[in-house]
């Protein structure tokens, strides 16, 4: 068992690396090695972990979910409410219709089974989408009008009403008809009839219950202090949403997905600096379980399947997404201040299958239903073909179709590091310097960029700088340089080439009444540079001044 898991995170991670530095999404590298590792092939992962795979394929999506309802914007939410709604009903209830009639034609299907379905093919991956999603986020496209935003909420919502005519359809199919319900009052309801009940009741108890499991969060980590460290804190909030999940088990009816990413939502309204620091461990986690989840979802897959459906199940999904979803997105776009470029973007954006094809798949045949072979090789052809394509069109088309916006730091993580310039010279004052410059950087991960700009050459004075470099920021990766040039100009010019956080620079001062006049070199950083500037004082007899931070 430890030597599968070995194989899935060290052959996952590398194939999502390779595949990454050749431009495309890293899932479509762990996908392709779980099918070289999995069952159908090399067969290196042992049974006890394929047999953990659904639950451990659970808690990833569960991740996933946390960091989409921690990256949710409410005021983009209000903006694009409408439209949010709509993306949560008529794109997936169009494509299951035309898949349903496809089928028919296709493969001689009735109308039901073709439902049953196009439920499958029809319900959207979150494991694809929010990742997508987020990275959108982070680097500003489409934010201006909430566009991922309303993608991510559209995404949860359709998934509920999929699986939920799923079931109705894969009872009554499968027990050849469907038993009345009779409510208090001797009104008797069929299921289909109770359908929209079932949905309202789902999402209303979903976000009910997230809205609880937010407060008890903040109840427990905020006011009374039940915890001391971050981790700590990301058990807490792992067990939590997990527990949110898992109880749908018991209690089903409500939705343990939308539920998850509610409490996501509700905690930054509720506390945005706790929000922050769960958000900041959830990325953590999901670099662990992003590996897991896809690698498992290959392993799953079985292109043995596929022979007989291939040509008729991509004419399927292509009727499916290009017809089917096409009409519900003009729909549910329809009076919105979307472009027509903006409304195109959701065929990459929203088009994703993945996790809930891999769970729900081999139901139907499970079940004894007719043409439930049909079924489950459908859902492995559409995780094949939409996984990989849905990613890698996002990642390339959003630049083209989006409008890029300001990146808010309060929904989304920031994953590069950050890198700070030290400015110095041969003087003192440059120990207290890099002494700031890497204390800037072990709060923050970063690394650090040394400037000293030379214009005679001066070796004995560069050796003692690279010195004192390697004593003070011994733990933190660094870069020397040493340039010719007008002295506040290279460095403004190096700060903004670089893209520093900030730049740390000694203040001259030999006098007390100095303190209100800065070196000349300092003050015209200060006043050339565009980016924050950190001036560092001479110790005094009373030790270190703090440091004054200036734009």
């Amino acid at each position: 068992m430890l030597v599968s898991v070995l194989w899935i995170l060290l052959a996952g991670f590398f194939a999502g690396q390779l595949v990454l530095r050749l431009g495309a999404p890293p899932l479509i590298g762990m996908i392709l090695v779980g099918i070289a590792i999995g069952p159908q092939f090399a067969d290196f992962i042992s049974p006890e972990v394929l047999d953990a795979a659904d639950s451990l394929r659970l808690v990833a999506v569960m991740i996933i979910l946390m960091k989409a309802g921690l990256g949710l914007d409410r005021e983009k939410l209000a903006q694009q409410g409408s439209v949010a709604l709509r993306l949560g009903v008529l794109p997936a209830a169009s494509e299951a219709i035309v898949v349903a009639i496809a089928a028919m034609v296709l493969f001689n299907f009735d109308f039901l089974t073709g439902l049953l379905l196009g439920c499958v093919v029809g319900a959207e991956s979150p494991a694809v989408i929010v990742p997508g999603m987020l990275r959108l986020k982070s680097l500003g496209w489409g934010v201006a009008k909430g566009i991922p935003d309303a993608i991510l909420t559209g995404s949860a919502l359709s998934d509920v009403l999929l699986l939920l005519l799923f079931g109705l359809l894969l009872n009554f199919l499968g027990q050849g008809g469907a038993e009345t319900v009779t409510l208090p009052g001797g009104l008797s309801l069929s299921p289909l009839q109770l359908l929209p009940f079932q949905v309202v009741l789902e999402i209303a108890l979903g976000l009910l219950a997230g809205f609880l499991a937010a407060r008890l969060l903040v109840l427990l980590l905020v006011k009374q202090n039940w915890t001391r460290t971050i981790v700590q804190d990301l058990i807490i909030a792992a067990s939590v949403a997990l527990f949110l999940v898992v109880f749908t088990d018991v209690f089903p009816y409500y939705s343990g997905y939308l539920s998850v990413m509610a409490l996501g939502f509700f905690l930054i309204e509720f506390d945005t600096p706790l929000a922050r620091v769960i958000r900041s461990g959830f990325d953590a986690l999901w670099a662990v379980a992003e590996i897991v989840l896809f690698v498992l979802l290959g392993a799953s897959i079985q292109p043995a399947v596929l022979g007989s459906v291939l040509l008729p199940g991509l004419v399927l999904l292509t009727l499916g997404l290009v017809v089917g979803r096409a009409i519900g997105w003009y729909l549910s776009t329809l009076g919105s201040n979307w472009t027509w470029k903006e409304r195109v973007f959701l065929l990459p954006g929203n088009m994703a299958k993945a996790t809930v094809q891999a769970a729900i798949g081999a139901l139907p045949l499970a079940a004894g239903i007719e043409g439930g072979e049909v079924i489950l090789a459908i859902a492995a052809l559409s995780i094949l073909t939409t996984a990989p394509l849905g990613a890698w069109a996002t990642q390339v088309f959003a630049p083209r179709l989006l409008e890029k916006g300001e990146v808010d730091p309060t929904k989304v993580s920031v994953s590069d590091r950050p890198v700070f310039l030290a400015a110095v010279d041969p003087s003192p004052l440059a120990a207290q310097v890099l002494r700031k410059a890497a204390d800037l950087a072990r709060r923050s991960n970063g690394e650090v960029i040394i400037l000293y700009v030379d214009n005679e050459g001066n070796a004995d004075g560069v050796a003692a700088l690279k010195q004192t470099a390697q004593q003070v920021l011994a733990d933190i990766r660094f870069e020397f340089l040493t340039l010719p040039g007008a002295v506040p100009e290279e460095i403004v010019r190096v700060a903004q080439a670089r893209r520093v956080a900030d730049v740390v620079i000694g203040k001259r001062g030999h006098h007390p009444w100095h303190d209100l006049a800065l070196g000349s070199v300092s003050q015209a950083v200060l006043e050339m540079s565009p980016i924050p500037v950190i001036t560092v004082d001479r110790p005094n007899n009373e030790g270190d001044r703090p440091p004054k931070i200036q734009q």
